[in-house]
């Protein structure tokens, strides 16, 4: 299973747990896995952030595969500006 980060403002749905696994193939997996087990995120884990596997943003979004022994952190998305 995939270690999954859980982002401060939503550890409260998850007992206070900073880190918890997930199953699934794909992001969408392991945020469905996610959901099904801490009802209180739905619909919070993406909202306003990006997806990193293993360090790395994904570019595939809900689609980027996730293997079983990936690192997934959720992190807050950051708006550009004009120059």
């Amino acid at each position: 299973m995939a270690r999954v980060h859980i982002p401060a403002l939503l550890r409260e749905a998850t007992g206070g747990a900073e880190w918890v696994e997930a199953g699934g193939a794909t992001v969408r997996d392991v945020v469905a896995d996610l959901e099904s087990r801490y009802p209180d995120l739905c619909g919070r884990l993406l909202k306003g952030t990006a997806v990193a596997i293993d360090g790395e943003i994904c570019a595939m979004g809900l689609a980027e595969r996730v293997e079983p022994d990936s690192e997934v952190q959720f992190v807050s998305a950051i708006a550009g500006g004009n120059g």
